[in-house]
């Protein structure tokens, strides 16, 4: 299935961030950004205190995008094998037969994933970045489209293990919900929970269609002054102080796929700068973590985007 950006795909991709919007309440920038990072076919971190609707997001967005959906609660004593299966010897036929766990799924909510210990962070994200799980010397393919969304309590609540710079960097955005402004949270007294309104959420989309969307965004044009845009932005971020400590390539390559997919929210077939702008600070700013202990990763992003020329 070939699909090209246009107007029946933006009507389409609207649809689907008001479906969202309608069980996660006043958040329609974030959901625009977390459908982007799967479009991109990156996974998605969100970084927020308990009660802020991250589930919600994640099982909003697997219901509108028809896809299957797995949760699993991360804990202290989770084991690599609880995430990815176990086999099992069966006496009938004297054979091992691997019992696939929740990590063979569409859409896979990790939550509180600094809860668990580094050794099964570490099964989780190597499935992100190979696509694959091994087992017993065994290499099995997830399911496709995968995508990932992993939510962590701020570091400064105890009983946390932090995610490293490099793990974190595996995760192509990094969001934060917030409090819902008095107009959706109001809405949301009136009109109770969220599960009700679960149950009117239809598909509009099946993972076939989805994968083509994906490639789609590899179809939007890339002019050379946007991308030496880009390249002017990364740039800044290593040599505003000197300490070296900006963004890496795999950061820029981040950054070019979210703007792609955000243009491909917009109905567009081109980048302009705008694409761009509006999705760094989420690719950037968890991939700046040795940066944030000596300076504040906010004011960088800011002054990035105010200082550096468009053209």
């Amino acid at each position: 299935m070939n699909i090209k950006a246009g107007p029946t795909e933006r009507h389409l991709l609207d649809d689907i961030v008001a479906a969202v919007g309608s069980v996660l309440l006043g958040k329609q920038h974030e959901i625009k950004l977390a459908l982007c990072c799967l479009l991109a076919r990156g996974h998605l971190l969100i970084e927020d205190l308990p009660g802020m609707g991250k589930t919600t997001l994640a099982h909003g967005l697997a219901n509108v995008l028809g896809l299957g959906y797995r949760r699993i609660q991360f804990t202290s004593d989770l084991l690599p094998a609880d995430i990815i299966g176990i086999s099992v010897f069966e006496k009938s036929t004297e054979t091992f037969r691997f019992h696939p766990g929740p990590i063979f799924t569409q859409l896979l909510l990790a939550d509180e994933i600094n809860r668990t210990s580094p050794k099964t962070q570490s099964a989780l994200l190597e499935a992100m970045a190979e696509g694959q799980v091994t087992s017993d010397g065994e290499s099995r393919r997830l399911p496709s489209p995968f995508f990932v969304i992993a939510t962590q309590n701020p570091v400064s609540q105890g009983g946390t293990y932090p995610l490293p710079e490099s793990q974190q960097d595996r995760f192509t955005m990094c969001i934060s919900l917030g409090y819902p402004d008095p107009q959706a949270e109001k809405r949301m007294l009136l009109e109770g929970t969220a599960e009700p309104r679960y149950a009117r959420l239809q598909a509009k989309l099946n993972p076939e269609k989805l994968v083509a969307l994906q490639a789609a965004v590899q179809g939007i044009h890339v002019s050379d002054a946007v991308a030496e845009y880009l390249v002017r932005l990364v740039q800044f971020t290593r040599k505003s102080d000197g300490s070296g400590l900006g963004l890496s390539p795999r950061a820029s390559q981040a950054i070019l796929q979210c703007a792609k997919a955000w243009a491909l929210l917009e109905g567009r077939t081109y980048l302009v700068p705008e694409d761009v702008q509006l999705v760094f600070p989420a690719v950037a700013r968890h991939r700046l973590q040795a940066y944030a202990e000596i300076h504040n990763v906010g004011a960088l992003i800011e002054k990035a985007l105010n200082s550096v020329d468009i053209l």
